[in-house]
């Protein structure tokens, strides 16, 4: 893969990432202001943070740190890729679907292992209700997962993108027709999850029939092949566990709490948008480039491919991070303070949300050195890593509780995140010059860190001048606008005014993508 082509096929990604994080954004505003922070939202977030918890433990996590890289080899050397994908893709089906059965039957006690704070009150029997009804969309996303690795590694990156799209699109659809027709709205809500899983599953799977890879249901056999895929599956599997484990530790937590369920989710859904569009983009882009380029044995090219993915990255979340962190109470107001959602609930997420701006940046450079590590089929050393991350998330989310309250878990999350990236960091040192940045990115992050810092003050001036309109309810979302645009308009301007970045590469790129 030519730098242009990573560089077109990054943007392609993030353009359908940040589509489907702003009708996620709409997709939040309706369930904020239908159902509000509360005992139902709280139900809600738990329930369906069960397949997703298990979907990137199987699919996101061990299956396609396993997969993508053997699958793309295989490709670029023309050596059985089709009958690789198609073990694979019977096999993952036979696990998750034993899976899926046995979280509907047990699903009482998950809702126990991860919300033990709801036991007693009326969340508890909601969030078993809701997670039985959501629990079957691990079986389907797990399976578009592996036609997205197919996808990804034949260079085929806009319909896996644009697959989470359909979720977002069926998830507002059901909201409005429940809220127009005066009926529940979580009933309709909760059943629109695994609909949305089908139709992700039936998209990506027809898409990667037309690449040249149709795959059809058979019975799983255990090869050399297979066994090799579980051998590196099982290192990366654990390294999943141990960070969804993070995720479990700090819902506990938050359980204790009224509503601190729903506000971590409120404020997680604003940082994640640059966290998806950036660091999901580049990971997804990156890890077949690797691969590729690592089998070829071009330590150049994989050395420039890093450092340019790393680059392009940061002067996207630096600023990002910056912003969340200088007006975070604007932008909640903005997107999320009305209907059922108040002035307390803004308060509280906004709290959040300037705390994982703190962590941004550490969470990208993850996504950018975990696939150094996947592509040479090492996932050892990150499950070590992890374990490492799990420690710091876990002492400082039940050792904060009792001073700071239901904000320990953003906290932790925070601190953990930077520990993780300090691990791969360090790790990666191992694997020489092709694991290294370049000289002309260290000549520009400092440059980007510069611009960045000019953006907040002028952010912080804007939103001091902007305020009076900023709590105006019809005039709001204009001045959120303006304040984004003058963020922009001095980020940019300042960056290419000092040599932080050039826009012209950012338009050559999102050209080709």
């Amino acid at each position: 893969m030519k730098p242009i082509r990573l560089m077109s096929g990054f943007f392609t990604v993030g353009v359908w990432t940040l589509l489907s994080r702003v009708m996620g954004f709409i997709r939040e505003v309706l369930l904020l202001s239908l159902i509000g922070p509360g005992p139902v939202m709280d139900a809600f977030v738990a329930a369906f943070r069960l397949p997703n918890m298990f979907r990137r433990f199987f699919a996101e996590g061990a299956f396609n740190a396993a997969f993508v890289p053997m699958f793309a080899k295989r490709l670029e050397g023309e050596d059985g890729a089709g009958v690789f994908a198609r073990d694979a893709f019977n096999g993952l089906a036979l696990v998750v679907m034993l899976l899926t059965a046995l979280g509907m039957i047990f699903m009482p006690a998950l809702v126990w292992v991860t919300a033990e704070g709801f036991s007693g009150d009326a969340r508890f029997d909601m969030t078993v209700s809701y997670g039985r009804i959501a629990f079957p969309y691990i079986f389907c996303m797990s399976l578009a997962a592996l036609f997205s690795g197919i996808l990804n590694a034949t260079g085929r990156f806009a319909v896996a993108a644009a697959a989470p799209v359909l979720l977002n699109i069926f998830v507002i659809a059901a909201m409005t027709i429940g809220a127009l027709s005066g009926g529940a709205v979580i009933d309709w809500l909760i059943w629109s999850i695994p609909v949305a899983g089908v139709a992700q599953l039936a998209l990506t799977w027809r898409a990667a029939a037309r690449a040249g890879f149709a795959l059809r249901p058979g019975r799983p056999r255990w090869t050399p092949d297979m066994k090799a895929m579980v051998t590196v599956a099982l290192p990366a599997a654990l390294a999943s566990g141990v960070m969804q484990i993070n995720l479990v530790v700090g819902q506990l937590v938050a359980s204790q709490y009224d509503s601190a369920v729903s506000w971590l989710f409120a404020a997680d859904r604003l940082y994640q948008l640059p966290l998806g569009v950036v660091g999901i983009a580049v990971g997804v882009v990156l890890l077949p480039d690797l691969a590729r380029r690592l089998r070829a044995g071009d330590d150049d090219g994989a050395h420039h491919a890093l450092s340019r993915a790393a680059e392009i990255a940061l002067a996207l979340t630096i600023p990002s991070a910056v912003a969340l962190m200088v007006v975070p109470g604007s932008l909640v107001r903005v997107l999320f303070e009305r209907g059922a959602s108040d002035v307390d609930d803004t308060a509280a997420i906004a709290t959040a949300v300037l705390i994982y701006g703190l962590g941004l940046p550490a969470f990208v450079l993850q996504k950018i050195l975990q696939p150094v590590y996947f592509a040479r089929e090492d996932t050892r050393r990150p499950f070590y890593f992890a374990l490492v991350a799990m420690v710091v998330n876990a002492a400082l989310a039940v050792g904060l509780a009792p001073f700071v309250g239901w904000i320990a878990p953003a906290i932790a999350t925070t601190f953990a995140g930077w520990a993780m990236f300090a691990c791969l960091a360090i790790g990666a040192r191992r694997y020489g010059k092709a694991v290294k940045f370049d000289a002309r990115f260290h000549k520009r992050i400092w440059r980007i860190v510069i611009a960045s810092l000019v953006m907040g003050a002028a952010l912080w001036l804007g939103n001091a001048v902007m305020q009076p309109f900023l709590g105006l309810p019809w005039w709001r979302g204009l001045a959120l606008l303006v304040l984004i645009a003058i963020g922009a308009v001095s980020y940019f301007g300042v960056g290419q005014m000092i040599g932080a970045f050039r826009l012209a590469e950012f338009k050559g790129a999102m050209r080709r993508g």
